[in-house]
Order: C-alpha cells, then sequence, then structure tokens
C-alpha cells in the first residue's frame, strides 16, 4: 500500500516502519490510523518475525502528539486510536523494536514505550511532558509505573521533564542507549540474535509475558481513559493550556 505519512519496507524477515513527516514526526489521527494499518497487516505476513518502527531523519524518532487532535472536538478519536494502536502493538505475535533516533515525547514516548524493546541514540531526549500544556499522558499513566516505579513515573508525568538517553536506560525506560551512529547497526545486532530463536517459542514467549501484564492493563487505560476524557477535557485549565500551545503564549490557568 502507498501511505501519506509512513513507510513501510521488509526485507528478511523484519518489517520497517518509518514515521514520516519531518522535521519531528509528529503523530495525528491520520497516520496513527496508517500505523493501525500497516501493522495489522505485518500481523499477517507469516515472513515477517519481527518490527522495527522509527522515524525519518535524525532529529526525533517522535516528538508527540498533533496539538490540533487534542482540542476537545478532536480528543476522543484521537485518545481511541492511540489506545487501539498501543493494545495492537502488545498484541502482535512479532518482536516490536523501537529505534530511537531522536525527541521521543508525548505521545512519542508512549509509543517507543508500548514496543517490546526500545534501542535509543545517546543524542535521544524521551519524556511525557503533557503535563506543560495542561493534560496528561494517559498511556503514560498506565505504563510508566510498571516499566519505572511508581516515585519516578509521578516525577516524570508531573514535572514534564526529559531524560537523556543514558539516564533512561540507567531507570529502566530503555533497554540500551548506544552512540547515534551505532545505533542502526546495534538493532541490526539485536535482530540478528532474536533471528536465531524459534519463531513459534518467541511468540508464545511474548504472549507470555503480556498476558500477565493485559489482565489490568486494559482495565487500567480504559479508566485512564475515562478520566482524561470525561474529566480533564472538561476543564477551562486543559483547553487553555492546549490553545496557549498553539498560539504560542504562556498559559492562564484558572484551576477549573
Amino acid at each position: 500500500m502507498n501511505y501519506k505519512n509512513i513507510t513501510l519496507e521488509g526485507k528478511d524477515g523484519v518489517a520497517r516502519l518509518t514515521i514520516n513527516r519531518l522535521p519531528l514526526n509528529i503523530l495525528n489521527i491520520e497516520t496513527m490510523q496508517e500505523m493501525i494499518s500497516a501493522l495489522k497487516a505485518v500481523g499477517k505476513d507469516e515472513s515477517v518475525n519481527a518490527i522495527v518502527i522509527t522515524g525519518a531523519g535524525d532529529r526525533a524518532f517522535s516528538a508527540g502528539a498533533d496539538i490540533k487532535d487534542h482540542m476537545p472536538d478532536k480528543v476522543e478519536v484521537f485518545i481511541r486510536t492511540f489506545n487501539e494502536l498501543f493494545y495492537l502493538l502488545m498484541s502482535l505475535e512479532k518482536t516490536t523494536i523501537a529505534q530511537v533516533n531522536g525527541y521521543a515525547l508525548g505521545g512519542g514516548c508512549e509509543l517507543a514505550i508500548a514496543c517490546d524493546i526500545i534501542i535509543a541514540s545517546e543524542k535521544a531526549q524521551i519524556g511525557v511532558p503533557e503535563i506543560t500544556v495542561g493534560v496528561f499522558p494517559p498511556v503514560a499513566a498506565a505504563v510508566l509505573p510498571k516499566l519505572v516505579g511508581r516515585p519516578k513515573a509521578l516525577e516524570l508525568i508531573l514535572t514534564g521533564d526529559m531524560l537523556d538517553a543514558k539516564t533512561a536506560e540507567y531507570v529502566g525506560l530503555v533497554n540500551k542507549a548506544v552512540p547515534s551512529d551505532r545505533l542502526e547497526a546495534t538493532v541490526d545486532e539485536l535482530l540478528k540474535k532474536l533471528k536465531e530463536k524459534s519463531p513459534v517459542v518467541l511468540k508464545l514467549a511474548k504472549k507470555a509475558v503480556y498476558s500477565g501484564l493485559e489482565l489490568d492493563f486494559r482495565k487500567g487505560l480504559e479508566s485512564i481513559t475515562d478520566i482524561y476524557l470525561g474529566s480533564l477535557m472538561r476543564t477551562e485549565d486543559a483547553v487553555e493550556g492546549l490553545q496557549a500551545f498553539l498560539e504560542k503564549r504562556k498559559p492562564k490557568y484558572k484551576g477549573k
């Protein structure tokens, strides 16, 4: 298929999905729908054993969500589409690898942690800065406590601070941080290791891990989504924060 916002290539049992919205590979509804379509197609391809997700260029894996799609008239479609993408990545019977080549912020960070393994360039900056525009990251709220522990997860979500790749590796947010000129080679080395393993056993091992996680995750994310759509997006401050970002000004919060 021909896609507008992504590219999909396959070779030697590996599918490479690249978000192609330079310069920062921002995620909008259309891009996520294309990703869902591509991943469903790859999921049915028995010749593919692993999927690498990355961003075009060297500035960003993805610098996050399109704020325009986060406004009240589109936010429910956006959040539901993002949740669908996340559930799909968890359920795929292929190993998924995030090749993080730059900024992985907000939805970009959440997309990375939706993958099974994350390999990041040492130049990468990773975080969930949604709080700075008056909202919070739903998927990160469900996943980060399991990855980095409750205190660190709350620190990242409540401050919006970014981590450099080495710190992200130290706290367990990414698997490995490597020099930028070694990023692709490191991913290829990982793929080579996976290729030596039984495809059916890899599939069942992933299924076993996620079967335990998924029991609480789906209920948790749905509860978080209800808070996001039913409470957060009905506040004046959330709309003000998003609008201020679009208008390139400092938000004026009222606490309601």
